[in-house]
């Protein structure tokens, strides 16, 4: 498989160390954000002078849309979310602001395109694989540019993310991961929504949460 050329660059943004990425094309010297969370300060200096494209929101949880305001402001570029969680942009009680004691609970616009599994984004010269992973939560995706995959918070090092939240369900992440992520190349890097990056085999061998589940 030809690696499209892709720098990337990541953030870890706000109280909840959320991973906010950068993947820009050298090639066509455009960029895309992933996942613009809280407190996003260092985020939007390093987009200072950058041509963002598009903004691709793996969920709509409160630590990955808290700096969603800012970043479009910034940039002005549209914004890409499963249909599932559209309405959590603007619904604070969806996205989990109103449960923190934040200063001003979040409330964004609309993002203006919606998100199909399977779906083939072309965007800044890329190649983007979307794929519906919910169990986190309902409209999780997951975005995969070749080898590489920005899957939010349902695959981490060694550990899922968490099902008891709103709309979160476990054995419903157990099939994503089974059946979606799993089935991504063994040596596809998995860029996750919160600590460090893994690979897909580094998971299938020695993430204890899905012993047992391959087939």
């Amino acid at each position: 498989m030809n690696e499209p050329q892709l720098t990337i660059e990541k953030y870890v943004l706000g109280p909840f160390q959320t991973n906010a990425y950068i993947l820009t094309n050298p090639e066509t010297g455009q960029s895309i954000v992933i996942d613009p969370g809280m407190e996003p300060a260092a985020l939007l200096r390093a987009l200072k002078g950058k041509n963002i494209v598009a903004i691709l929101l793996t969920h709509a949880h409160l630590d990955h849309i808290g700096g969603l305001n800012q970043v479009r402001a910034l940039t002005g570029a549209p914004v890409y979310i499963h249909p599932l969680e559209q309405s959590w942009l603007t619904d604070p009680d969806l996205n989990g602001s109103t449960r923190w004691n934040l200063s001003e609970p979040i409330v964004c616009e609309p993002a203006e395109h919606e998100l199909a599994d399977g779906q083939t984004l072309e965007l800044a010269g890329l190649t983007i694989r979307v794929l519906h992973t919910p169990g986190h939560s309902p409209g999780s995706c997951s975005f995969v540019v070749g080898q590489h995959c920005f899957g939010g918070d349902v695959l981490f090092a060694q550990s899922i993310g968490r099902t008891d939240l709103p709309g979160g369900n476990f054995e419903t992440l157990m099939i994503s991961i089974q059946d979606k992520l799993f089935e991504l190349d063994d040596d596809t890097i998995v860029y996750p929504g919160h600590g460090p990056k893994t690979t897909i085999e580094a998971e299938k061998l020695y993430n204890p949460f899905v012993t047992g589940l391959l087939r």
